[in-house]
């Protein structure tokens, strides 16, 4: 079918064989669907205005554009589209392409010398420059043009897309009469799926130049908002493929080819086809045509940005730096400086570049939380260019901003407000038209925001709302769209997360692997937590030290205090607590000087537990009323749990010197501390810890002389016992 379209179509582009890179010479070509389609605008034409009702007439106008704007579809679907806003018309679709079809050639030339006929009279059926009106006047100028064996050939299409629709409608209906078990029903209806698919792919050959613009807008608005909807990566390359095959200098084609091949990942391909869309914008001339004289080097200075944005996205930070350095050069002539703080976020030793070469980008306000600035002044710098972003309306941007927004308020500690940014972001209507039936935003910015979401859900003990978080990622960014693997590292980190919460260790380091798979440093990192929980001290050590090395390298400040504060971990749990106090204090200060405000809490609240280790209890309190806020307000339940634990530890012994009635009042006072840990430790099911307080409690009533408290407490500790390993370390010894 497909040879019968190509010589059918009397391409222009074509000469012996050879493509020309005057792509599109005429507007529109007749082919089979296309004919269906005039039958159907002609029959409408020709229903009295109460044969049809109105709703049945406003749901055919509103099918009316996708069929002339889209590609040609079998005569079965067409049908069926017909049936579903006009059960009447669609009958009398199929008798006049039927008679057409079975009649002889004289009856297809007669149907488009009536077409004329709608454009006669005082008050035509159909207005010349409508868009109905140019469809028509384009189809019958084709087909004026076509010579007596192109017609032949048409006629001959024409009867070969009537049979397969008839074919296919008869086995539609054998299907119904004859599907009696539901297992069978089903098998059936996953092999005429399949069938319709290949035969929309037989029946479509090139497309005319309407066609392929409508297709590649559509696409693209579909990768950019709602990918589930658009094609498949590998359906939607090889309709690529077949639209350059015709026109290997359609530009466009080959951007949509490069976003395409960014969804799964490709660094070859998706680098192919951008450079080839930049090649073909600037022999094209399309750029100078639009932009004057700067054309040319607008073209060369998006060509080495967006060349640079792909090596950033797959962490080839040398030669995004390259790109970037060209795209510099090149911006220069026309002082755009809007795009190059981008790579100083992933890379610190940039600092040079940037503060050379991007001035104008700190006059903007474009903001840098690696270097340390305090949140007032970042967000004031990040309200300066949402200013920008509203007064413009540009709401990619707008979503942007609002992500890293979330970002930033988690970095810095404060979940309150990273939790109010992500409702506001989710909440928020696009600014956008949306096209093509996108009903949802289905950018980086919204999965960032519901990762976001998720996590903090799960830090606060709401395990069911993070996985209906999740469950709704998963069904909005299937596991093969490009943002999948956000939501995919997040559900890794929540799993690993409740299974050391649960003492299930195996599982935990079952789940090691597809973190490294998705984030290599956190993987590392986590292995290393494991390692540690097994008792592993000497392994995980090892592992931490190279971490530690790798991420002082890369600058990953974040995951810099993280492993100092697990390698602390590891030399007090070893008895070697004045080891750990270097490294907490280069922890502080570290998060001191980058403004992280919860892992400095964190970290305090380590030093006042090493305190109490080395013997000095009322120091150990002093401090914890520095941290103990923070981690209150906006920490996790988990950190909260640890920090009520901890301060029942200090009071108890600071008690130890008290007189008998002061120590009891101590020790109550210690015990109601450690009932508020044991609530925050069973939010988030860990049983561990709460295996830790109850032994505490057990020996504090016991003291106090509380017999029955004592033995309630002693009988759920012996049950979490026997059901959890025991490594042999002291309690006094966990934080």
């Amino acid at each position: 079918m497909a040879s019968v379209h190509e010589s059918l179509y009397f391409n222009p582009m074509m000469t012996n064989g050879v493509v020309h890179a005057n792509v599109f010479g005429i507007k529109d070509w007749v082919t089979p669907y296309k004919i269906a389609v005039l039958v159907l605008l002609n029959e409408m034409s020709r229903t009295g205005e109460g044969a049809v009702s109105l709703m049945e007439r406003r749901r055919l106008n509103q099918l009316l554009l996708p069929l002339l704007q889209g590609p040609d579809i079998t005569l079965s679907k067409l049908y069926k589209l017909i049936e579903e806003s006009c059960p009447q018309l669609a009958n009398s679709v199929q008798i006049r392409i039927k008679l057409m079809a079975e009649g002889e050639l004289k009856d297809m030339e007669q149907f488009f010398d009536d077409l004329s006929d709608s454009f006669s009279g005082t008050e035509p059926e159909v207005h010349k420059t409508s868009v109905v009106g140019l469809f028509l006047r384009h189809m019958i100028l084709a087909y004026s043009k076509l010579s007596f064996s192109q017609v032949f050939k048409l006629y001959t299409a024409l009867q070969q897309y009537f049979q397969n629709g008839e074919k296919k409608t008869v086995e539609d209906a054998d299907m119904e009469l004859t599907s009696r078990d539901e297992g069978e029903r089903k098998m059936e209806k996953e092999e005429l799926d399949v069938s319709v698919r290949e035969e929309e792919v037989s029946c479509s050959g090139p497309l005319s130049q309407k066609q392929a613009e409508f297709f590649l807008s559509q696409q693209a608005s579909l990768l950019k908002n709602d990918e589930t909807k658009a094609l498949t990566p590998a359906s939607l390359q090889k309709e690529l493929n077949n639209l350059l095959k015709f026109n290997p200098d359609f530009a466009e084609a080959h951007y949509l080819s490069y976003l395409n091949n960014l969804r799964v990942q490709d660094v070859f391909s998706s680098t192919h086809s951008l450079l080839h869309y930049f090649d073909r914008l600037i022999l094209t001339g399309a750029e100078s045509k639009s932009n004057g004289e700067e054309g040319y080097g607008r073209s060369l200075r998006y060509a080495a940005l967006n060349l640079a944005a792909l090596h950033c996205r797959f962490g080839h930070y040398q030669q995004a730096e390259l790109a970037l350095q060209e795209a510099i050069r090149i911006a220069q002539e026309s002082n755009d400086h809007s795009w190059l703080y981008v790579l100083g976020q992933k890379r610190s030793d940039s600092y040079v570049l940037l503060e050379h070469s991007v001035k104008k980008a700190v006059h903007f306000g474009l903001p840098r939380a690696f270097a340390g600035k305090t949140a007032n002044k970042l967000m004031d710098a990040l309200k300066d260019s949402d200013l920008l972003h509203w007064k413009h309306s540009l709401s990619e941007l707008i979503d942007i901003s609002i992500a890293q927004k979330t970002a930033i308020w988690r970095l810095y500690g404060r979940s309150t407000m990273a939790l109010q940014q992500a409702q506001m972001l989710l909440s928020m209507n696009s600014l956008e038209a949306v096209n093509a039936g996108v009903q949802q935003n289905n950018t980086e910015s919204f999965a960032v925001a519901l990762c976001h979401l998720a996590e903090l859900h799960a830090e606060q003990g709401c395990f069911a709302a993070a996985s209906e978080v999740l469950k709704h990622l998963k069904e909005r960014f299937p596991p093969n769209s490009q943002h999948a693997q956000l939501w995919m590292l997040c559900d890794q980190k929540i799993q690993f997360d409740r299974a050391m919460n649960d003492g299930k260790y195996h599982l935990a380091d079952s789940l090691v692997t597809g973190i490294t798979a998705l984030n290599s440093i956190e993987g590392v990192y986590r292995k290393a937590v494991v390692l540690q929980a097994q008792n592993q001290m000497s392994e995980a050590h090892k592992l931490l030290q190279k971490l530690l090395v790798h991420c002082q390298k890369l600058k990953n400040t974040e995951m810099v205090i993280s492993v100092l504060l697990s390698v602390a971990e590891l030399y007090w749990r070893s008895s070697s607590p004045t080891i750990a106090l270097p490294m907490l204090l280069q922890a502080l200060a570290l998060s001191k000087e980058y403004r992280l405000q919860y892992l400095a809490s964190e970290t305090v609240l380590n030093l006042a537990f090493a305190q109490l280790i080395l013997g000095i209890p009322e120091q150990a309190l002093s401090l914890l009323h520095m941290a103990i806020e923070p981690i209150l307000a906006d920490g996790a339940i988990l950190d909260k749990g640890r920090a009520m634990f901890l301060v029942a530890k200090c009071q108890v012994a600071s008690a130890a010197s008290y007189d008998q009635p002061k120590k009891a009042e101590a020790l109550e006072a210690a015990i109601e501390n450690l009932n508020e840990a044991k609530n925050y430790f069973a939010k988030v099911d860990c049983k561990e810890r709460i295996r830790d307080v109850v032994y505490f409690q057990a020996r504090l009533y016991h003291t106090l002389g509380k017999t029955q408290e004592r033995n309630r407490c002693a009988m759920l500790f012996r049950q979490l016992h026997q059901e959890l390993p025991s490594h042999g370390v002291p309690l006094i010894n966990h934080l």
